[in-house]
């Protein structure tokens, strides 16, 4: 197995890593504004990223997109997770689900995402459903052409921003769950609050009402009942991407833990000589280095023809809980490599200890994570989180 990049991967790597400076130099306008930027700003940003080749990478070549392999866009977003204030929501990543719409859905819903015309947001979570969806009380009924949608849902991340929402609810008398293609401005839709959280990010994750909102039969996703499934297939390809962020946050918080420890001098030497110091480096560096190649390797196994999808389920959720576990570790070290500075908002080390606490929670918590990994060690035994031999 060459673990090598390709040339075209190197080249990735490259222009997602300018890119990825590129939106370092917004980090503290986003910071003193509370997250979000000017909307010029944003624009020019946007085309930045389409003209680098890095928007929408998740998408074919098909619709429109670059047709990135999951390790292309592992690599990528590893990039991505190096700019603090989620600035890496600017390059958008449309639901993945949304490749199954029929070709009018995609012309309606999916292609203006794609040329940066509009923007989705995902809705699963409800005020008493958050890791259990099954607990969820959105549903649907049946009327003449189509559906009602009532219920409520919680964090729904880019909410604010998006132009309409892939919502889950409970279809009909057998409360089948299924996903709704529903315009965020359509009636009985509102959005009741933008809570503030420990981050301050560009996008916002608000709540929604939905009372009596009508949706056409023609805007399903998928099939009726079949909304886990396709819910399920989302949560893999996300949690597979927060592992490729908080390793490279992760990296770019020990890099500047590095060289603040060898540039700050404390009784007459860098601090880097002392060997607390050292043992704080040492692991953080042990941390990135193992997480980042477990992740690739994932990504690479998703890419090879005729991968389990179940298995590759469980192990997209390894790849979430010890990365971004080992994330939080890795920056709260590097706080303390850099003292009181480190608790200082201007400092990228603060900034990150704060956005990434949220890995352990969004889209899955770590204890979610466990006992999806738990269930499939059971069910399957342990060589079904092996390597695959074929």
């Amino acid at each position: 197995m060459d673990f090598r990049y390709t040339p075209e991967q190197a080249d990735l790597k490259r222009r997602a890593a300018a890119y990825t400076r590129l939106l370092m130099q917004y980090e503290d306008q986003s910071e003193q504004a509370g997250g979000p930027l000017p909307a010029d700003t944003v624009k020019e940003l946007t085309r930045a990223a389409m003209d680098a080749g890095v928007y929408a990478i998740n998408m074919p070549v098909e619709l429109g997109g670059p047709g990135l392999s999951l390790l292309d866009q592992v690599i990528v977003e590893e990039e991505f997770g190096k700019v603090t204030n989620c600035l890496w929501d600017i390059p958008w990543r449309p639901a993945n689900v949304l490749v199954h719409g029929t070709e009018a859905q995609r012309e309606k819903y999916l292609l203006p995402i794609v040329r940066a015309e509009k923007f989705d947001a995902f809705a699963v979570t409800e005020p008493g459903a958050g890791s259990d969806p099954s607990s969820g009380t959105t549903t649907a009924t049946r009327t003449e052409g189509g559906w009602l949608i009532n219920g409520e849902k919680w964090f729904v991340t880019c909410g604010d921003i998006a132009d309409f929402l892939v919502v889950q609810a409970d279809a009909g008398p057998e409360r089948a769950a299924t996903l709704f293609f529903v315009d965020k401005h359509a009636p009985g839709v509102a959005m009741t609050r933008v809570p503030r959280f420990m981050h301050s990010a560009v996008n916002g994750h608000p709540e929604f009402t939905f009372t009596d909102v009508f949706v056409a039969d023609e805007d399903v996703l998928g099939e009726v009942g079949q909304g886990y499934e396709l819910t399920k297939e989302w949560f893999t390809d996300e949690r597979l991407m927060i592992a490729a962020r908080t390793v490279g946050a992760a990296e770019r918080a020990l890099q500047l833990a590095r060289d603040w420890a060898v540039g700050r001098e404390q009784f007459g030497e860098p601090i880097a000589n002392f060997q607390l110091i050292q043992g704080m480096l040492a692991d953080c560096a042990a941390d990135v280095a193992v997480h980042r190649a477990y992740t690739h390797q994932v990504a690479w196994e998703a890419d090879q023809p005729g991968t389990d999808r179940k298995t590759l389920h469980a192990k997209a959720s390894t790849a979430k809980l010890a990365a971004s576990e080992a994330a939080g570790r890795v920056i709260d070290r590097c706080v303390q490599i850099f003292g009181g500075r480190g608790y200082d908002r201007g400092y990228p080390v603060e900034r990150m200890y704060r956005e990434l606490r949220v890995d352990r929670i969004w889209e899955g918590t770590s204890e979610i994570q466990r006992l999806i990994i738990a269930n499939e060690l059971i069910k399957r035994g342990t060589r079904a989180l092996q390597l695959p031999t074929h």
